[in-house]
């Protein structure tokens, strides 16, 4: 059996056989098919997809590569939740502890940014620190003291994933829907949970850029997940403008604080409850949805779930000074405050742009080897709907060299409309 005949089957459209793609996975896992021939099954699977069938196999091969876990014996329900990926979206940073104080076991692998959107590895490594390379038997046992662990993929979950994560970041074959539920449904099976929380993302911040994509996304994660007897919620939300205030690392843990502490900042915290909410009455912890709702608001408002992520950080080798004063952060050496230039509201904020322009400056990756600088990125004064005065300010870019600076505002310069007539968008589409 040849891998280049594997490769030209798929590329043609034709159906693989369980045989060829487990032969063709273990060959590439031990090395006799390369990552350039693997790039071109990639590239193949981008054009013509899976069937069920292929895609059951393929992410079954992937899951098996490595370890399952297991977390039997503990006294609540184990969860995660996983983004499809999005500019600003830093949700699982203040909903994971907030998971943890609620009563939930939160086993979270996460992934880097992946093209132009942000990755939750990379906004942890912006605090001193933290560590999200722990071995496996130190994550599972933060995750019985403390409830919640936040690691990336080890070479022991998911290994074969793991790799293919880093190639399709850099081949242009991001926006698949099998190789986006295959990776992700991998990795999360893998992690021993009784119930996933998906977060498909839609607009023109997002892979998916209408619902319809989205929702076949969503239902091809499900009919995995259930092939696993694991129960899946779907949040479809939207991802036309930035979430929150702050795009890039650093900035956005700042913010993901203020969410902890009790702050409401538009877009993450509703997000951050309403999420919490579903997965409280999913459980049967909760009469209803409000009541989740109120539960989830009192454990931000009393600072309790601020204090888990603390100690879930300190357990990570954090300097958790960063945490308790942001200002601690990595800060960029310079900003630059870009106002408006004619007054109205604004109608349009382009996330795909901001995503671009973080690239720029260096807040994301062009090739996998890029090394990230945390401390650059976007504060955004005004969001869509708001009305704005000319010369008002509209955001703050942060960077460290004027070059980046250009570069960055040329591809962000026309990203906002403003409008006479106020326009606004629901954020969250439908709840699953």
């Amino acid at each position: 059996m040849l891998p280049v005949t594997i490769i030209a089957n798929k590329r043609d459209g034709k159906k693989l056989s369980s045989t060829q793609i487990k032969f063709f996975m273990k060959s590439y896992l031990e090395g006799s098919v390369t990552d350039y021939q693997m790039s071109a099954m990639l590239m193949a699977i981008y054009l013509n997809g899976f069937d069920q069938e292929e895609l059951s196999i393929w992410t079954s091969v992937m899951l098996h590569s490595g370890k399952l876990l297991s977390f039997s014996g503990i006294d609540g329900p184990v969860v995660d939740k996983h983004s499809t990926g999005g500019v600003g979206d830093k949700i699982s940073i203040p909903l994971a502890p907030l998971l943890a104080e609620l009563g939930f076991y939160v086993p979270m692998i996460s992934g880097r940014g992946l093209g132009h959107t942000g990755g939750t590895l990379d906004k942890l490594e912006s605090i001193s620190g933290f560590n999200v390379n722990l071995p496996l038997d130190d994550f599972k046992r933060i995750v019985r003291d403390e409830h919640c662990s936040l690691i990336g993929q080890t070479g022991d979950i998911a290994p074969l994933d793991k790799r293919l994560y880093a190639l399709r970041d850099v081949t242009a074959t991001v926006a698949s829907i099998p190789l986006i539920a295959s990776s992700i449904m991998s990795k999360k099976l893998a992690e021993g949970i009784g119930r996933l929380l998906l977060d498909v993302k839609v607009g023109r911040g997002a892979f998916m850029k209408s619902i319809g994509p989205a929702e076949v996304l969503a239902d091809t994660m499900i009919g995995l997940a259930s092939e696993m007897q694991t129960a899946v919620n779907v949040f479809f939300t939207a991802m036309d403008e930035p979430l929150g205030y702050s795009v890039g690392n650093a900035l956005e843990i700042e913010e993901s604080l203020a969410v902890l502490r009790g702050e409401h900042i538009p877009q993450v915290t509703e997000l951050v409850v309403g999420m919490a909410a579903k997965l409280l009455y999913s459980e049967g912890m909760v009469d209803s949805y409000h009541a989740g709702v109120k539960k989830a608001e009192e454990k931000l408002a009393d600072g309790s779930a601020f204090e888990r992520f603390l100690r879930i950080s300190a357990a990570h080798g954090a300097d958790i000074s960063q945490l308790e004063h942001p200002d601690k952060l990595p800060k960029a050496p310079y900003s630059k405050p870009i106002r408006a230039e004619k007054s109205g509201y604004i109608s349009e904020m382009n996330a795909l742009s901001f995503g671009l322009g973080l690239i720029e400056l260096d807040g994301g990756r062009k090739v996998q080897k890029d090394v990230i600088d945390p401390a650059t990125g976007f504060v955004f004064a005004k969001k869509v709907g708001d009305y704005v005065e000319r010369g008002e300010l509209l955001y703050t870019i942060y960077y460290r060299t004027q070059e980046k600076l250009s570069r960055a505002f040329d591809i962000v310069a026309n990203s906002i409309v403003i409008a006479d007539k106020k326009s606004e968008s629901p954020l969250i589409l439908n709840i699953l």
